[in-house]
């Protein structure tokens, strides 16, 4: 499932302008598909360094952006999105709003208040709440 989504993401972040550009991507259809499963194995592997190495390098080549990492609160419900909140949280924050946390999470921003003043995550001084606590929450 992993794999499958970082191997369409590719294809259509970077193989499917290559094909309107050049007219033909020879044999990177197939290179993709190889890929795709080396770096869903690492992200999903035993070695923490070798998943946020992978997680880096996506994120880097599949979201360039002249700001910081902000996906929309569905990328967080995707196989990548899920993988990369245990990991590592959020890329590009210390801190991601409440309805952020949710979506990261799979609850409602509801649910995050209630998860922030039962103590079972911590509330950033602005207002937010912290993406370690998230990531710790997603993997107990």
């Amino acid at each position: 499932m992993l794999a499958d989504q970082i191997a369409a993401i590719i294809r259509s972040r970077l193989l499917d302008p290559v094909e309107i550009l050049f007219g033909d991507a020879g044999d990177l259809s197939e290179r993709t598909d190889a890929l795709a499963g080396r770096l869903a194995d690492a992200i999903l592997g035993d070695d923490e360094r070798a998943a946020v190495h992978a997680i880096a390098r996506l994120i880097g080549a599949l979201y360039p952006s002249d700001g910081p990492f902000d996906p929309p609160a569905e990328w967080w419900r995707t196989p990548l999105g899920q993988a990369t909140a245990r990991r590592l949280g959020h890329p590009a924050a210390q801190a991601v709003s409440y309805s952020v946390a949710g979506a990261m999470l799979g609850v409602t921003k509801q649910g995050v208040h209630d998860l922030v003043r039962r103590g079972k995550l911590t509330r950033d001084a602005d207002g937010g709440v912290t993406t370690e606590s998230v990531r710790a929450r997603l993997n107990t």
